[in-house]
């Protein structure tokens, strides 16, 4: 393996955490083919398959899940490394690495893209993930920085708060629960309720208000992301709990109203997160400083101020 380089390392370590060679070339910004050749070249260096391809399926051989072990714990290093040289220069550049929930996708470009004005040379890189597979990622240290909700209790973190995270409920604006002032909390169990995946923190924050409420809900379908759970809430097939933040153009459009219940809208709090058994490279901490300072500022601008309701958890 001595003419392995660093290079056929992070491609394939991308290709395995999505099972995917054109999301992996997404995500790396580059060709499919240029991906393919990579791992090729990595197969031939070791001289074992690393993937077993079927179609459009792919799945890492024993192999392959072997060596994604070591290969994520030579990128670590190598991250660690390029992170105590930048700590000597100081922030003149380096690499960020921010991992993100997809609620926060709806204000997390906005934040970078100021950062980035007040630091061109920093080449910033983002990953998007549910709950579950942010916490992965930060054990794996392969992200710097995570922008998330609940913070994770299974890792020796800092966890940050910066701003209020409303969720409310949604539904059609022809929805008879639109015509009410206040919907009575039982009602909702006789409802279609249309939820998040298990392991995302909006799941999570529905299935707590229901045990504090003693509701047993109606999970009527389960999808991997807020747009699709949006265009479900629109065309009639049920009612879903929601980050505010995540519909506030489709609200201003008229295109989905906010139902009034007891107990909502649910506030949580949105943290910025790192390992404490990682230092911070220079461009991380600047970015966690601007988060900490600008970041509440940043939301109020984009969604308004938080609403009043139920008491932040």
């Amino acid at each position: 393996m001595k003419n392995v380089t660093v290079r056929q390392m992070r491609v394939f370590s991308e290709v395995a955490r999505h099972l995917s060679f054109a999301r992996a070339a997404e995500a790396l910004h580059i060709t499919a083919p240029a991906v393919t050749m990579q791992v090729k070249e990595f197969e031939s260096q070791i001289g074992l398959p690393l993937f077993d391809r079927r179609g459009r399926q792919v799945q890492l051989t024993t192999v392959g899940e072997y060596m994604l072990a070591d290969v994520r714990r030579v990128l670590a290093v190598l991250k660690d490394a390029e992170d105590t040289l930048a700590r000597f220069k100081g922030l003149t550049g380096g690499q960020l690495v921010i991992g993100m929930v997809s609620t926060a996708e709806y204000f997390v470009p906005r934040l970078l893209a100021h950062f980035r004005a007040e630091h061109p040379s920093v080449d910033l890189r983002l990953k998007l993930a549910n709950r579950e597979q942010l916490v992965q990622l930060l054990h794996r240290a392969e992200v710097d920085l995570a922008i998330m909700g609940r913070p994770p209790r299974e890792l020796a973190t800092r966890a940050e708060p910066f701003a209020m995270h409303p969720h409310v409920l949604i539904a059609a604006p022809d929805h008879p629960f639109t015509r009410m002032e206040e919907v009575p909390v039982r009602a909702l169990a006789s409802e279609p309720f249309i939820v998040r995946e298990a392991g995302s923190g909006t799941r999570a924050s529905l299935e707590d208000y229901a045990r504090e409420q003693r509701l047993d809900l109606r999970f009527a379908m389960e999808m991997s992301s807020n747009e699709s759970i949006k265009q479900a809430v629109m065309a009639g097939m049920g009612i879903a709990l929601i980050s505010l933040h995540t519909v506030a153009l489709e609200l201003r459009q008229g295109l989905i109203a906010v139902i009034e219940v007891d107990g909502l809208p649910v506030m949580r709090r949105w943290h910025v997160v790192n390992r404490l058994a990682k230092a911070l490279s220079p461009a991380a901490e600047a970015f966690r400083y601007f988060v900490l300072e600008r970041g509440e500022a940043e939301l109020a601008a984009l969604f308004g101020p938080a609403p009043r309701g139920a008491q932040a958890a």
